[in-house]
C-alpha cells in the first residue's frame, strides 16, 4: 500500500495512550487488526480562511490532520473525513463547501507519496456516502461536505447523529478546535461508535495544554494578554491557582491600573471588571503569588497605525492617550521574570501586534519565550487564538514547544472546563 512504507515511522512517534489527566483512548492503541477494513470517521478541523474564490488561504489545520490519516490508511482502513467549515446559516452554501479542503488533502498526502487522490462526496449522510463507502478500498480517503450544512449537527440532534455514525466501525476524534463543541459530529457519533479514540493532534493538544497545566515542571508562568478581562477572567482566576507566576498584558492591563487606582487616559478599560480585577490582585497577594504588571506603556493619541507615540510610565498616562502596548521597560522585567521558569503558557498578546507602531512588546515576549525554550528546555505553550498568529508574524512559532490549533477549545481547557468532544471518548 502507498503508505505502508511510513507504518514503522509513525509507530515509533506514536503519542502515548494514557493523556494526561483525561485518561483516553488514542489512535496508537488501534494496531492493524483492529483498522484493515474497517470504515473510520475521522472527525478533522478543517475550518480553515478562504478568500473569495475559494482558495485556501492557510492549510495549517489541513496539515495537521494528515498524520492521523496516514497512519489509518497505513493499517488498511477506510478512511472517511467530516468536518465543518464557517457558519452556514441556511444549508449548502459554495463559500463554505469542504471541496477545496479534499484537493488540498490530496496534494499533501502526495507530497511524499505517490499520488493520492482524495474522493469528496457532496453530502454527509444518506445514499451519496454509503455508495462512496461502498466501493472504496482498503486504505482509500473520502471527504465528507460541510457537517454544518444540517442545522441539526450543531443541535447534537440524535437521528442526525444515527444517520452520520451509521455506515462506520468505528470513530477517530483529532478536531482539539471544536472539542468544546458538544455537535453531533464530535460528541455524538463518539457514542454511538466503538471504541471512538483521539487522533495525534488531539492527544498533542492534550498532551500539552492538559499536561501542563497538571503536571508541568515548576516553576510555572502564565502569561495572560488581550484586550478584554472579561474574556479572560476565568482562565486567569485557573491559572493562577496552578502557576507560581503571571504576566498579565494588552488592553487587559488598564482595568488592573484603575483597580489600582491609576489614570489610564482614554485606554480600555472594562468598568464592571475593576472590582473583579481588584479581587484577582488580593487573591495572588493572598497565594503569595506575583503578578506582574507592565511598569511602562507605549501610548497613543489616536487607534492608529499612523498615531503619534510616546513611552510612558504606567501610572502616568496622560489624559487623551491611550495605551496600545507594553514598554521597553517592561519587557525587560518580563525576560528576567521568565529566566527561571520551566513550563510557560501564554494566552493572548502584550498589545495591538497587528500594528507595527505597536508590536514590539509582543514580538519581545515571544523572543523571551524562544530563548528559554532554546537555553533552558523550558516547556513554551501557545494557547490559541491572537497568541499563534503573533508567533507566526515574529517568525519565531517554530521555536516554541507546542503552537495550539484551538482557540476557544484552549482557553476552555486551560479553564478547567470538560471538553465534550474528548469526554465522550473511550477510556484507556
Amino acid at each position: 500500500h502507498i503508505f505502508q512504507t511510513s507504518l514503522i515511522l509513525l509507530k515509533v512517534f506514536s503519542i502515548y495512550s494514557i493523556i494526561m489527566g483525561y485518561n483516553k483512548k488514542s489512535v496508537s492503541d488501534l494496531s492493524e487488526s483492529d483498522l484493515k477494513g474497517k470504515k473510520v470517521l475521522v472527525r478533522c478541523d478543517l475550518n480553515v480562511p478562504l478568500d473569495d474564490k475559494c482558495n485556501i488561504t492557510d492549510d495549517t489545520r489541513i496539515r495537521g490532520s494528515v498524520r492521523t490519516i496516514e497512519y489509518l490508511t497505513a493499517n488498511g482502513a477506510i478512511v472517511v473525513v467530516c468536518s465543518h467549515l464557517g457558519r452556514p446559516k441556511d444549508g449548502p452554501e459554495d463559500k463554505f463547501s469542504l471541496a477545496p479542503c479534499a484537493v488540498r488533502l490530496g496534494e499533501l498526502l502526495s507530497d511524499q507519496y505517490e499520488d493520492v487522490d482524495v474522493t469528496f462526496v457532496s453530502d454527509c449522510i444518506g445514499d451519496k456516502v454509503s455508495a462512496a463507502i461502498k466501493d472504496a478500498i482498503n486504505g482509500e480517503v473520502i471527504m465528507l461536505e460541510n457537517t454544518r450544512f444540517y442545522k441539526e449537527e450543531t443541535k447534537n440532534d440524535p437521528d442526525f447523529v444515527a444517520k452520520l455514525a451509521e455506515p462506520f466501525d468505528l470513530f477517530v476524534n483529532d478536531a482539539f478546535g471544536s472539542a468544546h463543541r458538544a455537535h453531533a459530529s464530535t460528541e455524538g457519533v463518539a457514542k454511538l461508535l466503538s471504541p471512538a479514540v483521539c487522533g495525534y493532534l488531539l492527544a498533542k493538544e492534550l498532551e500539552y495544554l492538559d499536561g501542563a497545566v497538571s503536571k508541568g515542571e515548576k516553576p510555572m508562568a502564565a502569561i495572560v494578554g488581550g484586550s478584554k478581562v472579561s474574556s479572560k477572567i476565568t482562565v486567569l482566576e485557573a491559572l493562577l491557582d496552578k502557576c507560581d507566576k503571571i504576566i498579565i498584558g494588552g488592553g487587559m492591563v488598564f482595568t488592573f491600573l484603575r483597580a489600582q487606582g491609576h489614570s489610564v487616559g482614554t485606554s480600555l478599560v472594562e468598568d464592571d471588571f475593576v472590582d473583579m480585577a481588584k479581587a484577582v490582585l488580593d487573591k495572588a497577594k493572598g497565594l503569595n503569588k506575583t503578578i506582574l504588571l507592565p511598569s511602562d506603556i507605549v501610548v497613543a493619541d489616536d487607534f492608529s497605525p499612523d498615531a503619534n507615540t510616546q513611552v510612558v510610565k504606567a501610572d502616568a498616562i496622560p489624559d487623551g492617550w491611550m495605551g496600545l502596548d507594553q514598554g521597553p521597560d517592561a519587557t525587560k522585567e518580563q525576560e528576567d521574570f521568565l529566566s527561571d521558569c520551566k513550563t510557560v503558557i501564554m494566552n493572548g498578546p502584550m498589545g495591538v501586534f497587528e500594528f507595527e507602531k505597536f508590536n514590539k512588546g509582543t514580538f519581545g515576549l515571544v523572543e523571551t519565550l524562544a530563548k528559554i525554550t532554546k537555553e533552558n528546555g523550558a516547556v513554551t505553550i501557545i494557547g490559541g487564538g491572537d497568541s499563534v498568529a503573533a508567533c507566526e508574524q515574529s517568525g519565531l512559532a517554530g521555536e516554541m514547544s507546542h503552537i495550539s490549533t484551538g482557540g476557544g477549545a484552549s482557553l476552555e481547557l486551560l479553564e478547567g472546563k470538560v471538553l465534550p468532544g474528548v469526554a465522550a471518548l473511550a477510556d484507556a
